[in-house]
């Protein structure tokens, strides 16, 4: 019997290439959407800085842009390792308990004799740790990540208090002031910090394996896992990052004051997720980028500042930043549902 052989539809397989097409617009479609968020953040972060500028005869002063630099380091360095959890359509609401834990239990190490850049790695780990609770609990114990982040919010901010007694810790060494308030050739320390872990961060998300995951586990988490993602894996790792890096912000906010203050952090998950949000990280998920976050963070911590020259109610301030996540939030609608029109 003569097998019959199906005739191929075109020898230059023009379905692939509509393929390739259609993936390559959609990328660029992206792209362009997330350059257009980029974009409006910093036309508003332009915008609050003339403001400020004439407003307040403060503003521009060394001190006062020094100040902003150390607030918007913390913020910053926070906010890049959300933006890697919510690129996964995560949330970790425990990164300002997390960075006051590791923060106290680092001035503490040094009160012990630990010298202040070991204790600096050891309060960064000690935020890593949390971060892989919280990984763990999420993949293991199958919470949602906002259960799980929320109950390490409580945990991590009740070990603050039973570790010291809710007093401020004092005792450490003098040099641990310059990893915040340090110079180095008239440029401040942690603008130099900023940079480099900011920098690492894009490399890592758009030039490695787990950057390319973190952001399919966020576009589509079925899909990657069918893809052979180890998705429980990588989540694990997103979440130990955002940790150790909430730890390590924590001891930047410590060596400012140069004491492990037990109230530190309360409220930066709201400015971290901001930060994010307003830089144009999608809390759907798939979304977002350092250079974004980095805006956003500015963004705030310019709000921040300002109120406080502008003697701002404190309680003013934080309405201020919840109606700036709601617009964020809002703005994240509306070019998701522009960019679902334009792949039609």
């Amino acid at each position: 019997m003569k097998e019959t052989v199906p005739p191929l539809i075109e020898t230059d397989n023009p379905p692939n290439k509509r393929s390739l097409s259609l993936a390559f617009m959609g990328r660029f479609r992206t792209q362009l959407v997330d350059l257009a968020a980029q974009l409006a953040a910093a036309g508003a972060l332009i915008l609050v800085f003339v403001y400020l500028s004439f407003a307040s005869p403060v503003f521009l002063t060394f001190n006062n842009l020094f100040n902003v630099i150390v607030q918007t380091t913390v913020t910053a360095v926070v906010a890049i390792g959300m933006t890697f959890v919510i690129i996964t359509a995560g949330i970790d609401l425990s990164v300002g308990s997390a960075a006051a834990l590791a923060g106290m239990l680092g001035v503490m190490m040094m009160v012990h004799g630990v010298s202040w850049p070991l204790a600096v790695i050891g309060g960064a780990l000690i935020g890593g740790i949390v971060g892989l609770v919280n990984g763990a609990l999420i993949t293991g114990a199958k919470l949602s990540p906002f259960i799980a982040t929320l109950g390490m919010m409580s945990v991590a901010r009740g070990l603050v208090y039973i570790s010291t007694n809710a007093v401020a810790i004092y005792g450490a060494p003098n040099d641990f002031g310059l990893l915040a308030q340090g110079i180095i050739y008239g440029i401040p320390i942690p603008l130099i910090i900023l940079v480099v872990i900011a920098v690492l961060a894009h490399l890592i998300l758009t030039r490695t394996r787990l950057g390319r995951y973190t952001y399919a586990i966020g576009s589509n988490k079925e899909a990657a896992r069918l893809s052979g993602i180890p998705i429980e894996r990588y989540q694990l790792i997103i979440y130990g990052l955002s940790g150790l890096l909430a730890g390590f912000a924590g001891m930047i906010g410590s060596s400012q004051v140069t004491s492990g203050q037990p109230n530190f952090g309360q409220g930066l998950e709201l400015d971290v997720i901001a930060a994010a949000v307003i830089g144009g990280a999608s809390l759907f998920g798939g979304q977002g980028t350092i250079a974004g976050t980095l805006i956003g963070a500015f963004l705030i911590a310019l709000i921040r500042n300002g109120a406080v020259l502008l003697n701002v109610n404190l309680f003013y301030q934080s309405v201020i930043i919840g109606v700036v996540i709601w617009l964020a939030v809002i703005w994240d609608q509306f070019r998701r549902r522009k960019l679902a029109t334009l792949s039609q």
